[in-house]
């Protein structure tokens, strides 16, 4: 398994723990020692490279599950990031990654860098944002499933995190009521077709 954008890669940690034989890939040096020093500490040892996910210097079909929790599909081009998640899969292997949905950036705010309560984006228009911290992309949700199919990937599920009526959070991107009404964050799941 490939985790994208693993930065101290505390998922394929978790995961070799458990027996998984995973490959963590980052663009930051920084993060990538963070994870040598997480991978020590927990006693395990996978191979970590540092590149871009838009052009992952690994042979095709090389893994049965391409993952990322937030990290490169917040910050790579997704029109360059899931063609080569799809060249790096083998046939049947899934791509699982959680982002900010499209809605959260219909609401974003880029002159206040936080969540407005009222509509600020238009939905058609979103592609990339730029701020302090860096670039962040997205797409509206027909251009993801076109881009899915494009790429001979099958949607099997979109699940939109809904917070339980009685969770807390120290989540700080929305508050928890927000996060009630309306889906700040997404988890995509498609599989490449067999052949």
């Amino acid at each position: 398994m490939l985790e994208l954008g693993c930065g101290a890669a505390q998922w394929s940690i978790s995961l070799a723990g458990l027996g998984a034989r995973p490959v963590g890939l980052d663009l930051s040096p920084r993060q990538l020692e963070h994870a040598r020093r997480a991978m020590a500490d927990a006693g395990v040892e996978f191979p970590l490279v540092e590149a871009s996910a838009e052009e992952v210097p690994l042979r095709d079909g090389s893994f049965d599950i391409v993952f990322c929790d937030h990290g490169a599909f917040n910050f790579a081009d997704p029109r360059r990031l899931v063609p080569e998640c799809s060249r790096l899969l083998r046939r049947g292997g899934l791509l699982a990654f959680s982002m900010p949905s499209p809605i959260l950036d219909i609401f974003w705010n880029e002159q206040r860098e936080e969540v407005d309560e009222r509509p600020q984006n238009d939905y058609f228009e979103l592609r990339r944002f730029e701020g302090d911290e860096g670039v962040n992309f997205q797409l509206p949700y027909g251009e993801w499933i076109r881009l899915f199919n494009a790429n001979d990937l099958a949607i099997e599920d979109l699940i939109e995190l809904r917070p339980a009526p009685d969770a807390k959070t120290s989540y700080d991107l929305v508050t928890l009521e927000w996060a009630r009404r309306l889906p700040a964050e997404h988890i995509w799941k498609a599989r490449k077709r067999p052949d």
